[in-house]
């Protein structure tokens, strides 16, 4: 198995249509695909068949909070192929997107929401629980918020910053003006 990067738009045709396979039944109704807006990356495990095991999206944007504009990225449609789950594929490949994050110089932190019986995998990836942190999506004018009614979202954050602790203080706690706009409503 191997991690393949590509932007979103670069994705060859075949494994495109793999990924957007996985969504659909992961995500029954939804349209695969992210706002160009948020300059998506995808990140996809494929084995030497060809077959894509699981794919992530990265989606990137400016976040001002607490008198600052941060870099931020967030992981978005992490999916996992049904038969090849419990072997440890996803968090092979989530981790493999937090490092490649973390060497990115225009990301300071990475940021997103999850279900919160997935916290502990993400937890084991290299994240950490915001407690009290709630991302602001949509719009401002249709705002979504993690803690909206049926949500039951964590706020997950890896840090990158020269100023960790002083940045994780301020995304603790927090409302966050995520806004992503209304394709990745909350990424």
């Amino acid at each position: 198995m191997r991690v393949l990067r590509f932007t979103e738009a670069e994705v060859p045709a075949g494994l495109a249509r793999q990924v957007g396979e996985l969504e659909r039944a992961a995500w029954p109704g939804s349209s695969p695909g992210h706002d160009p807006a948020l300059a998506p990356r995808a990140l996809l495990l494929v084995g030497d068949d060809g077959v894509v095991a699981a794919s992530l999206a990265l989606l990137f944007k400016e976040v001002p909070l607490a008198g600052r504009t941060y870099g931020a990225a967030g992981l978005s449609a992490v999916v996992t192929r049904p038969e090849a789950r419990g072997r440890g594929l996803g968090g092979r490949l989530v981790r493999a997107a937090r490092a490649e994050l973390a060497a990115d110089p225009a990301v300071d932190l990475a940021l997103f929401s999850c279900d919160r019986p997935l916290t502990p995998f993400y937890e084991a990836a290299g994240f950490e629980v915001l407690p009290g942190t709630v991302l602001v999506g949509g719009t401002p004018q249709e705002p979504l918020g993690t803690d909206g009614p049926g949500f039951g979202k964590e706020v997950l954050a890896a840090f990158f910053t020269d100023t960790q602790d002083r940045d994780r203080a301020a995304f603790t706690g927090v409302r966050v003006p995520l806004y992503p706009g209304l394709i990745d409503r909350l990424w």
